[in-house]
């Protein structure tokens, strides 16, 4: 196990508060892909959002659209935020890695989360997604641009990020039955994050 990936929990939950504060001062830019990902939805499906963090933006721009949105994050604080924010939704603690829901969601997220797992974890969520995909279902996430590890620092911390290959993300989708959508290095428009968009066959 990479240590420095297993610090991750820990840091967001020692840091919940200021994770809170920190999402409300850096600005709206991930709506172009929100309404990207919500264009594969019907109205009202359901959506799992991996790694919800206190739920802002993301879930409250989904859920105020009609979705109906379940939320998992391995902090107990953020969570709880979640729940105070959103009592009419589901909300649950978990480490994504052991995730098994008895559910199945028309669409997933894992927006800046999936990112913070090692290299063979991140490989190991694929069949995860699947469990809970239903037919047809929408996935997004971010990643880094090429394959590696990389360390930014929350708060005078490590914070430790890691990326496959575009060509093993589309080869791991691949196997699990899911087609690109769209993909992007670096989006300019969206704070350089490396995007990727999904869909599972019907």
């Amino acid at each position: 196990m990479n240590s420095d990936a297993d610090k991750i929990i820990d840091l967001y939950e020692r840091h919940a508060f200021d994770y809170v504060a920190d999402r409300q001062s850096v600005g709206w830019n991930e709506s172009a892909w929100l309404d990207r990902f919500s264009a594969l939805l019907s109205r009202g499906a359901s959506i799992l959002d991996i790694g919800c963090g206190s739920g802002e933006p993301i879930a409250r721009n989904l859920i105020d659209q009609g979705f109906a949105l379940d939320g998992v994050d391995a902090s107990p604080t953020l969570i709880g935020i979640c729940r105070a924010r959103f009592p009419q939704r589901s909300w649950h603690v978990a480490d994504m890695r052991a995730l098994a829901l008895d559910n199945e969601y028309d669409g997933m997220l894992a927006w800046d989360s999936f990112f913070h797992l090692a290299h063979d974890d991140q490989r190991r969520m694929f069949p995860i997604f699947k469990r809970h995909a239903s037919p047809g279902a929408a996935l997004m996430f971010t990643s880094g641009g090429s394959h590696g590890e990389a360390m930014g620092s929350y708060h005078g911390e490590p914070l430790y990020h890691a990326s496959l290959a575009p060509e093993e993300y589309r080869a791991l989708l691949k196997s699990i039955g899911f087609r690109v959508v769209a993909h992007l290095v670096e989006d300019p428009s969206c704070g350089g994050h490396s995007v990727w968009l999904a869909q599972a066959e019907q």
